[in-house]
């Protein structure tokens, strides 16, 4: 089963109706005990990094993710997700973050217009997984306001908007996307598929 995690922060309804439509089995999970069974997490956000980050931890969701990516098991972070994965955010103030992998997280400069929002490329760093199939300069939807500064050692691909950033990040069996799959069409389709393939 593939666990979409409930933390009270998400688009989560869209994610898991994707994966249905392309015919695995998902389900939105709300307590951590729910994900022990799972074969894939996907930790979807739409929220502030700070709130995002304390309900995590309060509802206990931080020993199952960090445990299940140890252990093998494939791991998605969609947007909000993506950042939750790294050090710190400075949304709000400085926040920690799951530390899955180093960089940070940071505001888009005030030249350009904030949120982000709507289709954008992606420039293709380096082969992973879940970009089998999928051309280089392929465009996603994306609604966000901050960015990753991540190393190049975990950038997969990257986005242009005023600046170079990371959008989507990867170190073993672990992912993260900046945008939204579930809302970018057939090219989104096209990699949950890949990730859901993963085993």
């Amino acid at each position: 089963m593939i666990a979409v995690i409930d933390y009270g922060m998400g688009n989560l309804r869209s994610v898991e109706k994707a994966f249905q439509f392309l015919g695995f089995d998902a389900a939105i999970i709300d307590r951590p005990e729910q994900g022990e069974g799972a074969t894939h997490l996907v930790l979807p956000g739409d929220a502030a990094f700070g709130d995002a980050m304390r309900n995590l931890v309060e509802e206990g969701w931080v020993d199952l993710i960090l445990r299940a990516v140890e252990q093998g098991k494939p791991f998605l972070g969609i947007c909000m997700g993506l950042q939750l994965m790294f050090d710190e955010s400075e949304e709000g103030g400085k926040h920690r973050g799951l530390g899955m992998l180093p960089g940070k997280i940071v505001k888009f400069p005030v030249a350009e217009r904030v949120p982000q929002i709507g289709w954008n490329q992606i420039a293709i760093k380096r082969s992973i997984e879940i970009l089998d199939g999928i051309p280089e300069g392929s465009y996603f939807y994306f609604v966000h306001s901050y960015y990753v500064d991540a190393d190049d050692e975990h950038r997969a691909a990257t986005t242009e908007y005023g600046l170079e950033y990371t959008s989507i990040a990867a170190r073993d069996n672990a992912f993260g996307v900046q945008f939204h799959p579930e809302k970018s069409q057939q090219i989104g389709l096209r990699l949950l598929r890949n990730f859901a393939h993963l085993s």
